[in-house]
């Protein structure tokens, strides 16, 4: 079953963010994932909810995300995006 990794990102420094994307996009293609929103226009539909910027990256299975996530490659680009950007991530199953 696919999963979504949703990431909601306060980029709190630009040039640095822009270097993490670079780093960051080739451990989703080794992984399998691709971006489906990278940063488009969102607009809140009900609450109180205004996220900045968000992300959503598609995998095979949960298991994939989680290993991306957790893989050797993106661990310095991780680390970078915490530096860079605050974020809150979640990972979903889908249909």
């Amino acid at each position: 079953m696919s999963a979504y990794v949703i990431v909601e990102i306060d980029i709190v420094d630009p040039t640095g963010y822009e270097e993490y994307k670079k780093l960051a996009s080739a451990t989703v293609e080794k992984y399998g994932g691709k971006y489906i929103v990278r940063g488009g226009a969102a607009e809140t539909l009900e609450g109180n909810w205004k996220p900045k910027r968000i992300v959503v990256l598609q995998f095979d299975s949960m298991q994939r995300a989680k290993e991306w996530l957790n893989c050797q490659e993106y661990r310095e680009p991780r680390k970078m995006r915490h530096r860079t950007a605050r974020t809150r991530m979640v990972v979903v199953e889908g249909v």
